[in-house]
């Protein structure tokens, strides 16, 4: 209690005199604070579990701008930074929140509206002394409405545990060998992206999954640990396509969830030796029940947990899913106060209303649709989750403070990429139930034009200003 107590001191300290006080005076309590932002109100809380450190009003995108809504965390800090994009306008204190462009930055112009090309804009004092708080790591939420942490207490959450004996790391779980590939599609963001962008990686042909293991510490000088637990997407259901197919004989070039020249081969050879048709999408419900039946192999569980540590995946096995037609929703939970030896730990959590479209919904075999306001509903979507003992071993074993999961219906999108932790996008659940009205309309009345009826759809551009 006294170190919290202390820990708090110091971040009301640093609001009085940002000036006097070095970054490592902050370096205790950096790894718990929880940034949100509201765009509806337009401000920005600082939080150390349930207790507010700091407010201060912000100016987030404007339209045709849109800053994202989502769960992201501190990529990288630089004291000053320049947009190459809008006329090198300067963005001193500038907190990266995603390599495709969107940072905390201190600006000159906050009015009490959104205002900036997608970027959270914070008056000067303000910025420099938040940067004096966070590392590397932190996390940060855009929501639409204000959202508060709230202590949560839940067997299935992890809890710290002594070390296992020294011995190989999951040697019989699958390990994915790569992670998402960027799109070769130029965007319009405010940096340059260079070849060593760390958000840009390529797909590995090399079909024995390796580990990456982290440098040698105790698990409190580790870096925290970042959890997701969603749905187990296409590249997971390709992967496991590719092992059955090898299995009977089939050559797929290797079993690295990308559909290259030898994997559509060999789909398509097992389609026409099960007489399935070759129209339509190359992965098909049909496809993989007669996959799984003529492999005499069960159908995996619905869900993926993946753990990464310092922005690099370490490992992925797959998890079970209660009632898998309702939705999970988007919750965020983060631990503090953890003591190994008493194996106790605190945890909070954080809803996200997060809306689906229909198409989204259909894709993930969802029929019922969270309730994201109703009280308890991290508890309930963390209840459904069944997680193997050997996996629950290993997290436990190396959970620090700072550490974090993620619950999301919808997987890792574009912005996760090799240097960055789980990036979680949302969309305002009225703004697809309006999309959806928009699609019911068409029917009737003369269709909108596809750009207008796609309200879910990415904003047209945001970056660094």
């Amino acid at each position: 209690m006294g170190s919290v107590m202390l820990r708090r001191l110091v971040f009301g300290l640093g609001l009085l005199s940002a000036t006097t006080l070095s970054h490592a005076a902050f370096a205790e309590g950096a790894r718990t604070l929880q940034i949100i932002v509201s765009k509806d109100k337009q401000s920005l809380t600082v939080y150390d579990g349930e207790t507010v450190v700091t407010t201060s009003k912000v100016s987030t995108g404007k339209e045709g701008h849109s800053t994202p809504s989502g769960i992201f965390s501190i990529l990288e800090k630089q004291k000053y930074h320049e947009s190459n994009l809008y006329s090198n306008a300067p963005m001193p204190w500038m907190q990266r929140l995603t390599w495709s462009g969107i940072a905390l930055h201190e600006s000159n112009s906050v009015p009490n509206y959104p205002a900036s090309h997608g970027c959270v804009r914070m008056p000067g004092a303000f910025a420099k002394s938040l940067f004096q708080m966070t590392e590397r790591g932190a996390h940060v939420l855009i929501t639409d409405a204000p959202v508060v942490p709230q202590r949560i207490e839940s067997a299935s959450l992890f809890l710290p545990r002594k070390p296992l004996p020294t011995g190989p790391l999951l040697s019989d779980v699958q390990l994915r060998t790569s992670s998402i590939v960027s799109s070769s599609k130029p965007v319009e963001v405010a940096m340059n992206v260079v070849p060593n962008n760390p958000s840009i990686v390529h797909p590995t042909t090399d079909a024995s999954p390796t580990v990456t293991k982290p440098a040698a510490a105790t698990a409190e000088d580790a870096a925290p640990l970042r959890i997701l637990i969603t749905r187990r997407g296409d590249r997971e259901t390709l992967m496991d396509a590719q092992i059955l197919l090898q299995q009977l004989g089939f050559d797929t070039g290797g079993g690295d969830g990308f559909a290259g020249p030898m994997t559509r081969s060999a789909i398509a050879g097992f389609k026409r030796w099960k007489n399935l048709s070759p129209k339509g999408a190359l992965v098909t419900p049909e496809f993989l029940e007669a996959l799984y039946e003529t492999a005499g192999q069960p159908r995996p569980p619905m869900g993926q947990i993946m753990v990464r540590q310092n922005f690099q995946p370490i490992f992925e096995a797959p998890v079970g899913i209660k009632n898998p037609e309702v939705a999970l929703g988007t919750h965020f939970f983060s631990v503090d106060k953890v003591e190994r030896n008493e194996e106790t730990a605190e945890w909070h959590a954080v809803t996200v209303p997060n809306g689906l479209s229909a198409a989204v919904k259909q894709r993930l075999g969802i029929t019922v649709a969270d309730a994201p306001y109703a009280p308890g509903a991290a508890a309930r979507a963390l209840a459904r989750i069944e997680i193997p003992a050997e996996i629950r071993d290993r997290i436990e074993t190396l959970i620090s403070d700072g550490s974090s999961l993620t619950i999301n219906d919808q997987g890792i999108g574009p912005d996760t990429g090799n240097g960055t932790d789980f990036i979680t996008i949302t969309q305002p659940v009225q703004r697809v139930a309006e999309a959806q009205a928009s699609v019911d309309k068409s029917s009737i009345v003369k269709p909108q034009p596809v750009s207008q009826r796609r309200t879910d759809a990415k904003p047209r551009a945001y970056g660094l200003y």
